[in-house]
Parts: C-alpha cells; structure tokens; sequence
C-alpha cells in the first residue's frame, strides 16, 4: 500500500542553512547602483579609509569623548544618551554573533550521522573564517553615524527630556550584563569564537 503522506523540505535545517547561504551570496554579488557624483565621492572616501582600522576606531573613540563632555557639562539629553547607547549595544551583539546561524548546521551534522558514516575529512578541511552577522566596517560607519547624529541631537533644547538619569543608568547596566551573558553561552555551547586571538594560522611550505 503506498503511503499518501507528503514531505515538505522547506522545513529541514539543511533547506534552511542553503537558503541563509543563497540571500548572502545575493547580498555580495548583487548589481552595482548607480551613484550621484556626491555618493561617489563619499564612497570612494569611505574605500580609502577602509584599511585603516586603528585610525578609525581612534577617530571614533574621540567622538565618544567629545559627546560624553557635552553631555556632562551640559547636564542634559540623557535620554539620547541612553538611546544611543542601546543602539551601540544592538551593533556590538550583532558584530559577535555569526552571519549563518551554528544551530542549523549542528542539525544537519547530526543529520548527516544519523544516514551513516561519512569519509573522514576533518584532517584535510581548511579553515573557515569566522563571518560575521555584522561586518567589522559596517559596525564602525554606523556607530559613528550614530555618535554623530547624537551629539547633533544635543543641539536642541527639544530632545533634552526631563528625566532621573540614574534610572536609565543602572538599567542599561542590567541589560548589558543580560545580553552579554546570554552571548557568552551562545559561543560556548556553539564553540566559535568571534575574535581571531588564538587561531592558528598556515603559511604555504615552499619546497
């Protein structure tokens, strides 16, 4: 008697893993737009400054110094404050966290287990680098562009609400220490690590 049930693949880890891979590879290698010459410029400001990562991140960190003096001084938009300082957070959980989700791939090595042996290829495979959900530049150019719509946000009286700062102090606080833990535990039952410190890396022998 043949049976009438029906198996959908759209619902297995390996449809879903291959479908996460095909938006990104669209993402990489879509069309070029077109620019206005203003864009172009801009852009071709933001390719140069690209390599420099140190410089950048410096640049930055003295934009976090100047609007943290304007808002200590000025005693006020501590609500923007806090905003920004969510949204900073949001970028940095999303820049330590993987571009493909590792749960969908342990499903389909504990799927490709359970059809049986596979040849051992563990000693030959290449490393992967660890691709992130948010890219190193991106991170930067958006909290930088956060830092500055932020402190342009001080300029007027109509953002400065009212408000007990040491409220929204500790709750960051709080949601910080949440979010972090909840990372930590990710990448430890998951076992990547976002940062390249302490990974070996292979030079060609040339005989």
């Amino acid at each position: 008697m043949a049976s009438s049930q029906s198996f959908d693949d759209s619902d297995t880890p390996t449809s879903q893993f291959m479908a996460q891979k095909t938006a990104f590879e669209r993402s990489t290698f879509s069309p070029p737009i077109t620019l206005s010459p203003t864009q172009q410029r801009w852009q071709h400001y933001l390719d140069e400054v690209t390599p420099y990562t140190t410089n950048r991140w410096i640049a930055t960190g003295v934009l976090v110094v100047i609007y943290a003096i304007r808002v200590l001084v000025a005693q006020g938009w501590y609500i923007v404050t806090y905003a920004l300082g969510i949204y900073l957070l949001n970028l940095f959980l999303a820049f330590l966290q993987p571009k493909f989700d590792p749960s969908l791939e342990m499903d389909i090595q504990e799927s490709e287990v359970e059809e049986g042996p596979a040849l051992p290829t563990k000693n030959d495979e290449e490393f992967r680098p660890f691709i992130r959900r948010l890219p190193e530049f991106k991170f930067w150019y958006s909290a930088t562009r956060a830092i500055v719509i932020a402190f342009f946000c001080t300029l007027f009286s109509i953002f400065d609400v009212p408000v007990f700062w040491p409220i929204l102090l500790v709750y960051f606080c709080i949601l910080f220490y949440i979010t972090m833990k909840r990372q930590i535990k990710h990448m430890i039952k998951y076992r990547y690590v976002p940062f390249n410190v302490g990974k070996k890396s292979y030079a060609k022998n040339n005989k």
